[in-house]
């Protein structure tokens, strides 16, 4: 199976990798972290076992890097891609918009908003659904009325992105994701 399956392939460098996720681009004790990071992926396996039969697989199909340029190719195993994906689908989410979220929980709102509406389209959601969407724990009373108050204050840095918000009702709302660029 996974022979023939795709990858989820990462190709870039570790200064650009770096540079992602917020550490030091310029720090040689970064990137060296990074590559330590990825190397421990790499010897993570997998023993699936459904009823009598197993199944063993490492994590990462695929590495290599090359410190003389700081190239870097990381490939994720195809049936762990597939598991991820959700077999064959995918989501596209803008770095960009992610870096101008000021807040975790409008980065985690933008996350899970992503995944649910496609560029160009709307869909309906509840304040309380919007909050499962950050804390997956039920809460009730004062905490819930927090993490309402959080919400609200998350959907102004969605909207300044150009995303369309508007309360139709009390707590219920029309969220519309931008098209995509080019």
């Amino acid at each position: 199976e996974a022979v023939t399956a795709d990858a989820m392939v990462v190709k870039g460098s570790y200064r650009a990798l770096a540079k992602e996720i917020g550490a030091e681009v310029d720090s040689g004790g970064a990137l060296k972290h990074i590559q330590d990071c990825i190397e421990r992926l790499w010897k993570v396996s997998i023993i699936a076992q459904n009823g009598r039969k197993r199944q063993g697989f490492r994590l990462l199909s695929e590495y290599a890097s090359d410190e003389a340029d700081g190239r870097l190719y990381v490939a994720l195993n195809p049936l762990i891609a597939q598991a991820v994906m959700g077999g064959g689908q995918h989501v596209r989410i803008s770095m960009d918009e992610v870096r101008a979220l000021d807040s975790e929980t409008a980065r985690l709102l933008h996350q899970r908003l992503c995944g649910w509406i496609d560029p160009g389209k709307t869909g309906k959601a509840s304040i309380d659904t919007l909050c499962g969407y950050v804390w997956p724990s039920e809460a009730s009373g004062s905490t819930m009325r927090k993490r309402r108050q959080r919400v609200r204050e998350a959907l102004p840095e969605l909207v300044a992105l150009g995303w369309t918000v508007t309360e139709f009702a009390a707590g219920k709302y029309d969220i519309t994701r931008p098209k995509a660029a080019g």
